[in-house]
């Protein structure tokens, strides 16, 4: 039977506050069977999990990550916007997910950040320490930059690739074979049913983003999309329980 993977959004993020330890935690406890997460570097070049290139709105501080040393990003509190009780939340660095990941058998999405601010060697580094951990089979590299897509096909053609877009691609899973991707990490808006039949004949995956209505869940989930990205991992398990689909 076809086995969907549950995506955890930057983790639980609709139960914890996004891209920390205690999301990731909760994601698996709430029946994630994937995570994904935002990769930048720091000044000094530690690979950490954050989503906005400012620290502003999750750690409090007016500064960019990529101006920002590894030392100086601890100390932040990235918890407390979301409740008082997580005010001893800090920045998570890759690491530490690859560790929580290991032993749970859990598939990592990691979303290279290098759009907006470039990090030369991001993809070099992420490559590396997933190859460290041995984890390669059970990771996802994925960017709205799709120029580093190509370069980390080039670096680490076993690691599997996602193309992250929003509308308006025509036939995407010629696109996806173009630049050897592996999947489309596609707007939720932006997938049908037929686009998913076609792209499976094609070899490639569909993983839309980010669901959490669960009439939505439900509609994709019928589509035969091969994963859901979700703030509600909770929400996706139980629709994917009653349809009797095998989360992977």
């Amino acid at each position: 039977m076809r086995k969907t993977i549950n995506f955890a959004h930057r983790g639980a993020s609709g139960h914890c506050p996004e891209n920390t330890l205690s999301a990731f935690s909760k994601a698996l406890v709430l029946g994630a069977t994937g995570i994904e997460t935002d990769v930048q570097l720091s000044a000094d070049g530690r690979a950490v999990l954050i989503h906005d290139e400012s620290l502003a709105r999750t750690a409090g501080l007016n500064k960019l990550v990529k101006d920002t040393d590894f030392a100086e990003l601890q100390t932040l509190d990235a918890g407390s916007w979301y409740s008082p009780a997580f005010d001893s939340e800090r920045i998570p660095t890759l690491e530490q997910l690859l560790e929580l990941a290991k032993p749970a058998d859990t598939i990592l999405n990691l979303e290279l950040k290098n759009g907006i601010v470039p990090y030369p060697g991001l993809e070099q580094k992420v490559i590396g320490l997933v190859r460290d951990y041995g984890l390669a089979d059970r990771v996802i590299l994925s960017s709205f930059n799709h120029y580093s897509l190509v370069l980390c096909k080039e670096l680490a053609p076993e690691i599997r690739t996602g193309v992250l877009y929003m509308e308006g691609l025509y036939r995407p899973w010629e696109y996806a074979k173009s630049i050897q991707a592996d999947a489309l990490h596609a707007f939720k808006l932006a997938v049908t049913p037929e686009w998913v039949a076609e792209a499976k004949s094609c070899g490639i995956a569909y993983h839309p983003f980010t669901v959490n209505e669960e009439s939505e869940l439900e509609a994709l989930a019928e589509a035969g999309v091969d994963g859901i990205i979700t703030d509600y991992p909770d929400r996706l398990a139980e629709v994917l329980a009653k349809r009797g689909a095998n989360p992977i």
